[in-house]
């Protein structure tokens, strides 16, 4: 439903809808998605457009017959595709539109995400549509994010949106696979993302996509424990956005939590990769879950993993192996090694010097601890 508290909404649109075919950019779909988006501004709502698609429209321009396509292949696809594709939406607006490409590294490293923020923001402020997309064409596996659901959830929260909605080529989330369960039901709202949501997840139905509801659901998660709204609904159907400018729900709808995490602990918790491990004793564990302690040296017993400092590590019980806690490690791999057990009025002594001139490993307010363990 189109609430008229959402002064500001994120709009995902994924490849089945851009390109149905593979046989480039189709109007089939997305002249009612250009139209939703027309009105939404005429209604003095912001819309950013996070839009799926550019392999899938640039595949037919390539005589490649494999379902598997080379990845140097398909980044030349995603060249021609997301020209094509900006080409057409550019067409279906009477006014500009501004393409942005990003990698996950654009939005992990603090500067290029408040980067990211302000050319939206000003995008925004000039009354330009904003058209974003992961940058196909350079993206290596280690930049990538991977699928366009938690790229949008990712640009919600970057941006502030009230609300994120996930066009689909589903009504929304089931109580069953609708494709093989005729009993299968709706479920119109969640109030919370469990791990009983989680499992009613299933693969993705689309030959031409990469996300499935289980990217959906991990975008509600991100979005939703920022304060964003999520709507999953079916975009193949003109009526799913005549429901929402009549303030309906055409499919299921995620709310908000009402204590969102603050924007750092949120970009450590969603954002970050991890690049390594910490293990730390028990007394180290009820220090920081019960206590909201820092993480310090004399509680680490082992470390696993090449990362720097300003890198994000996983915090692990070295009894039982659960997921404490991730956060932003202040001190190398390397540098843990020589100072693991050791109490923080040793480390100068140790390494001859301290780094950041701080005793934490993880400063708490750098450190998000994990409810799923």
């Amino acid at each position: 439903m189109l609430n008229p508290a959402w002064r500001r909404v994120v709009l995902k649109v994924g490849s089945a809808l851009i390109a149905p075919d593979n046989e480039g950019c189709s109007e089939k779909y997305l002249r009612p998605i250009a139209e939703f988006i027309r009105e939404c501004r005429l209604l003095g709502r912001e819309v950013i457009l996070v839009s799926s698609g550019s392999v899938a429209a640039g595949r037919h321009h390539f005589n490649f017959q494999h379902h598997r396509v080379p990845l140097a292949l398909k980044r030349a696809m995603a060249a021609v595709g997301q020209n094509e594709m900006m080409n057409f939406w550019s067409r279906c607006f009477d006014f500009p539109c501004a393409q942005v490409l990003l990698t996950h590294s654009d939005l992990s490293d603090r500067v290029r995400h408040v980067n990211v923020q302000n050319t939206l923001r000003r995008l925004l402020d000039h009354g330009v549509l904003p058209i974003v997309n992961e940058n196909d064409t350079i993206a290596t596996e280690e930049l990538k994010v991977g699928d366009n659901d938690n790229l949008a959830a990712m640009v919600a929260t970057v941006c502030h949106a009230d609300a994120l909605i996930i066009c689909s080529d589903v009504n929304g989330l089931y109580t069953a696979d609708p494709n093989k369960d005729p009993h299968a039901k709706l479920i119109p709202e969640v109030r919370q993302i469990s791990q009983e949501i989680y499992a009613l997840a299933g693969g993705s139905a689309s030959a031409v996509g990469t996300g499935g509801m289980l990217t959906k659901i991990e975008a509600a998660e991100k979005a939703t424990t920022h304060g964003v709204d999520t709507l999953i609904a079916d975009g193949h159907q003109p009526d799913t956005f005549q429901c929402l400018l009549a303030g309906k729900n055409p499919g299921t709808i995620f709310y908000a939590q009402q204590n969102p995490l603050p924007a750092k602990k949120h970009w450590v918790r969603h954002t970050l990769r991890a690049k390594g491990e910490i293990w730390v004793d028990d007394g180290c564990v009820a220090a920081l879950c019960q206590h909201g302690a820092s993480l310090l040296s004399s509680g680490i017993v082992k470390i696993t993993g090449e990362f720097e400092s300003g890198d994000a590590v996983i915090v692990r019980c070295s009894v039982g192996k659960r997921s404490i806690a991730k956060g932003v490690s202040r001190f190398s791999a390397s540098e843990l090694f020589s100072i693991k057990g050791q109490k923080s009025q040793h480390i100068a002594r140790c390494l001859g010097y301290c780094p950041n001139g701080s005793n934490a490993v993880i400063h708490r307010s750098e450190m998000m601890l994990l409810e799923k363990v």
